[in-house]
């Protein structure tokens, strides 16, 4: 996969992976990359993050009660990831009714 930076103005414009099987495929992901990540089961997303470190993130991911339902996942690298993250929660929101996935209700 072509590694794409993106700035946060630009979510149409982010190089997604495909969807990945989650434990196997953490260790594909570039050491020390930058980025967002989704997480879901069943259709559904039950988790968006942003991280300095995808790889580790997704590993600690494997030990959270919720998130470690997730079957798969997605990331894109880029620059600005928390910002990113904040639009797609954003997004997400206008798409569900306001409400967040279900593994991140009560986090924020």
């Amino acid at each position: 996969m072509v590694e794409v930076i993106v700035s946060a103005d630009n979510l149409e414009t982010l190089d997604w992976s495909p969807w990945l099987d989650f434990e196997s495929k953490i260790a594909s992901i570039p050491d020390s990359s930058v980025g967002v990540y989704k997480m879901h089961e069943s259709m559904k997303i039950l988790y968006i993050g942003s991280s300095q470190n995808l790889r580790q993130s997704l590993l600690d991911c494997l030990s959270d009660p919720c998130i470690g339902k997730t079957k798969r996942f997605s990331y894109a690298i880029t620059e600005n990831a928390d910002k990113v993250k904040d639009q797609l929660l954003d997004e997400y929101r206008s798409k569900h009714n306001g409400r967040l996935p279900i593994c991140m209700e009560g986090v924020h």
